[in-house]
């Protein structure tokens, strides 16, 4: 009875074994196809392609480089390859061992009702746990009319929810109640300095060369870090590797050509771009300037990639850029960034991705009066940075790395060839800030997502220098001098980062996030828009980083076919070492700037309304923003709270593009926001038969109400072979209004003792045209 009792259960125990056995035999079949994903025109890699199984919610997108790497079951499968403006390609597979598969999407050719304003695929707004990410669509950029009719993504992106301009016609900007330059801006992962020409009315970046757009306000990820508001993520074009291209443009302030093509063709490409205005040389010849004056920038980007295997590839990119303002050898000025980047791509394996760059940025400024006075400041980077991808399955995507930068900071030098007079030369101040983070983007079922990581980020002030200690009364009490490499001064910042989406349905979902961001880096500046004399400066015994905690929650909808996208996102930020100065503070060539800074706590909240149409004839945006920033700070406005100069409760824009016919489109733009918060004075008092003006609290007023009209006709000529143009006839302020740049008080001529207020408005109405060509 025991022996018929134990074969009958060992028969069952054995037939169970098998079973588990042949189950965890078949999950375990699991094979990775991998590969990289073109343009078939032009051979650019294409950034973020989402790769899915069709029927199925598993899927993946390409990296920066045109990467994907997605793991299945072993079986058949249908892939399908989506980009918006490229015809989506499926594919049936037989998946039965790792699969290196490469694929070439092409252009969709646009009809009437097939006008696009989105670079993402249809739903992934709703279904990415990113939020406060937006990412720009070049062609969109090239339809929205701008100042001069010059084509301008830091412009453009100031009419999205959050982000507003810092002042008419700047293409400085502030996200989310930060100043501008806690604003991190890339360039092939090099970071810009300065990143405008002309005294901030023109960005440093000429779209022609550029690929990808990317600006990250909330849910920052780990592997970006160094600033405390948002992170500008732009790459540029990697040269077309099928055939040579040219393309170019004629405008009113400048002109621009770029040059690319295959040097081996579909392994080695590059691309030459170049931008120079011109109308130094139209005022030279109509009389308006002299011969020896000058006013000019330029641009000058340029890139080489090299694909050595399968397995490996270089990249080789740069910038020069440089504004140049002289009256002969009188007086002038110029300022200019330089920055450079070394890439080595290497797939270690299948699921495994690696990148390593040298960095180089370099920005720089000088002033000068006749032969004898000479002025000079700037901040030169030198970077090591290494991030790997580990495509671990189709549910978790793992990203880690680590960064190190070397700062050189000039505050500033001025030399006097003058034998009564002494130099003042600003001690260079020498800095590294270091981070190493890990990351990790998770999908839990089919309707729940995350990202989720931690930063760990260090900053070391380092000698030669002197470190002073300061009183109340601004008065060194003690000094200290360190040798060359010397430890001064360290910070050390913990850097989380949370963000998720939970699906309510196939067309909606709620989002929320959490980033802590830290600050090294303090730029010295009294304008609101950053001008080329503003100083930047490390982290020091007297300056701490500033830190930001933000907090954000979302609802996210689709219409119509994922032709509508509508979000709300409401934000709250706590920072900390917020700085502001004394008044009457001097920053120029001022040695113990530091004792005048004050720094104190900051807070900024708000909600976004936003509004897409993606597809048809008329395409376009709603965005609207309500928000609030203010600050307190010990010894400033009584130690009470008052309004940060960037403040705007209301920003409000409108953008919409019509196709009126195949190759005729109308764009246009409104804007309205509401004016700065200024300090203005609250009267006057007479002293020794003078009339001074009686300051109450900072910030305590504001600039008029801001509003403007922006048109643009865009018209594509007949293709012509290989040749086709197009033309833009733009209006920038269509009905005229002279808005506030700034207000000034003043005795009053007509009616002497009393004050009166006096307007500058910079720009009234501005019509530009402009003629583009490529072949």
């Amino acid at each position: 009875m025991r022996a018929k009792f134990k074969r009958k259960y060992t028969g069952r125990i054995l037939l169970i074994f098998i079973i588990l056995s042949q189950t965890f035999f078949l999950s375990a079949q699991k094979h990775t196809i991998s590969g990289k994903i073109t343009d078939a025109t032009s051979g650019e890699d294409l950034i973020g392609v989402t790769v899915f199984i069709a029927g199925t919610t598993t899927g993946t997108t390409t990296n920066t480089y045109g990467f994907y790497s997605i793991t299945l079951q072993e079986g058949n499968h249908k892939l399908s390859f989506s980009f918006i403006g490229y015809k989506t390609i499926s594919r049936d597979m037989s998946l039965n061992s790792d699969t290196t598969y490469n694929i070439q999407l092409s252009p969709h050719e646009t009809m009437l009702d097939e006008v696009v304003v989105s670079s993402e695929t249809k739903d992934k707004n709703i279904r990415s746990a990113k939020m406060g990410v937006e990412k720009m669509d070049m062609k969109q950029i090239e339809m929205i009319p701008v100042l001069f009719g010059e084509k301008d993504i830091l412009k453009t992106i100031q009419l999205l929810p959050g982000i507003s301009a810092s002042s008419e016609g700047s293409s400085g900007f502030n996200v989310r109640g930060g100043s501008s330059d806690q604003n991190l801006i890339l360039l092939d992962e090099a970071p810009v300095y300065g990143a405008s020409h002309l005294m901030g009315f023109f960005s440093v970046f000429n779209s022609d060369a550029l690929k990808d757009v990317t600006i990250y306000k909330g849910g920052i990820p780990a592997n970006y870090g160094g600033r405390a508001s948002s992170a500008l993520d732009i790459t540029m074009k990697d040269g077309n590797n099928k055939k040579f291209a040219v393309s170019g443009g004629l405008g009113l302030i400048s002109s621009r050509l770029t040059i690319e093509g295959p040097i081996i063709k579909d392994k080695m490409s590059f691309i030459v771009s170049g931008r120079r205005s011109y109308a130094d040389l139209i005022a030279k010849q109509s009389s308006v300037l002299n011969d020896d004056m000058n006013l000019y920038f330029y641009d000058l980007n340029a890139k080489l990639n090299y694909k050595l295997n399968e397995n490996n590839r270089i990249f080789l990119s740069g910038y020069f850029g440089e504004d140049v303002f002289g009256f002969g050898s009188g007086m002038g000025m110029n300022w200019g960034n330089t920055t450079g980047t070394m890439r080595w791509n290497h797939l270690f394996s299948n699921k495994l991705f690696s990148n390593t760059s040298l960095i180089y940025s370099n920005f720089d400024y000088a002033f000068r009066v006749g032969d004898d006075v000479d002025m000079s400041s700037g901040i030169v980077d030198y970077g090591f940075k290494q991030d790997f991808s580990w495509y671990l399955n189709p549910d978790n995507t793992i990203k880690y790395g680590l960064n190190i930068t070397r700062h050189s900071f000039n505050p500033g030098v001025l030399t006097i060839d003058n034998e009564d007079s002494q130099d003042v030369v600003l001690d260079e101040k020498q800095a590294f800030e270091s981070a190493v983070y890990v990351s990790n983007s998770q999908k839990i079922g089919n309707k729940f997502s995350a990202e989720y990581g931690l930063r760990l980020s260090m900053f070391n002030q380092i000698g030669e220098g002197w470190a002073n200690t300061y009183n109340d009364n601004n008065e060194i009490i003690d000094s200290v001098f360190y040798e060359k490499g010397e430890l001064m001064q360290s910070y050390f910042e913990f850097e989380p980062r949370l963000s998720f989406s939970y699906l309510l349905n196939k067309s909606s979902s709620v989002k929320a996030s959490y980033n802590r961001m830290a600050q090294y880096l303090h730029l010295l500046s009294n304008s609101t828009s950053g001008q080329p004399t503003d100083t930047w400066m490390p982290s020091t015994n007297n300056l701490e980083p500033q830190t930001v905690t933000q907090y954000s929650i979302g609802f996210f909808k689709n219409f119509d076919d994922n032709k509508y996208e509508f979000s709300v996102e409401s934000y709250y930020k706590q920072m900390d070492n917020v700085v502001d100065y004394e008044d009457g503070t001097d920053i120029m060539l001022n040695e113990n700037i530091e004792a005048s800074i004050l720094s104190g706590i900051g807070r900024s909240y708000g909600v976004e309304f936003y509004l897409k149409k993606k597809y048809g004839r008329f395409t376009g945006w709603i965005s609207y923003t309500l928000a609030k920033t203010e600050n307190k700070i010990d010894g400033i406005n009584h130690d009470n709270w008052y309004l940060a100069k960037y403040d705007k409760t209301h920003d409000l824009s409108i953008v919409g593009t019509y196709k009126l016919k195949k190759r005729l489109s109308l764009s246009a733009s409104w804007i309205y926001s509401t004016g700065n918060a200024v300090t203005f004075p609250s009267g006057k008092y007479e002293y020794d038969g003078s009339q001074i003006p009686y300051y109450t609290e900072r910030n305590g007023y504001r600039m008029p109400n801001y509003n403007r009209l922006d048109l643009n006709l865009h018209l594509v000529g007949k293709t012509k072979k290989r040749f086709q143009s197009s033309w833009d006839f733009s209006l920038y302020n269509a009905y005229n209004k002279h808005n506030a740049y700034t207000i000034t008080f003043q005795e009053s001529e007509t009616n002497p003792g009393a004050t009166e207020a006096v307007k500058l408005s910079l720009f009234g109405v501005v019509p530009s045209i402009s003629w583009n060509f490529e072949f």
